[in-house]
């Protein structure tokens, strides 16, 4: 089992930037697809982004493509999600997870899940 910790959220103005971080504690971690999601108040939760385990191979949803970028450092076995020129649209709960059977936007492929950064964007 994967134990995942994402930090980095925070309360910021529309326009700003925050970086998430998703940390694993095993090395395993370079073995999966990483996925990025988020929840909002009263709403399911969504796909924002995913990578594959090399890295070489991102997918983005509509709403964060051209703002938002996803990594990794399996060296490090961490996961990032870079977010740029942020909108109140944003707002939410920020998951990460992890998923042994490739990247995908459909959250019930992905076996582990942290417990969420809340990232909030005021106008």
């Amino acid at each position: 089992q994967v134990q995942l910790v994402e930090s980095g959220g925070g309360l910021v103005q529309a326009g700003a930037s925050l970086r998430l971080s998703c940390a694993a504690d095993d090395r395993a971690f370079g073995n999966y697809a990483m996925g990025w999601f988020r929840q909002a108040p009263g709403k399911e939760r969504e796909f924002v982004a995913s990578i594959s385990w090399s890295g070489a191979s991102t997918t983005y949803a509509d709403p964060v493509k051209g703002r938002f970028t996803i990594s990794r450092e399996n060296y490090r076995n961490t996961g990032f999600l870079q977010m740029n020129n942020l909108k109140p649209a944003d707002t939410g709960v920020y998951f990460c997870a992890v998923s042994p059977r490739g990247q995908s936007g459909d959250r019930s492929r992905y076996n582990y899940w942290g417990q969420g950064t809340q990232v909030t964007v005021s106008s």
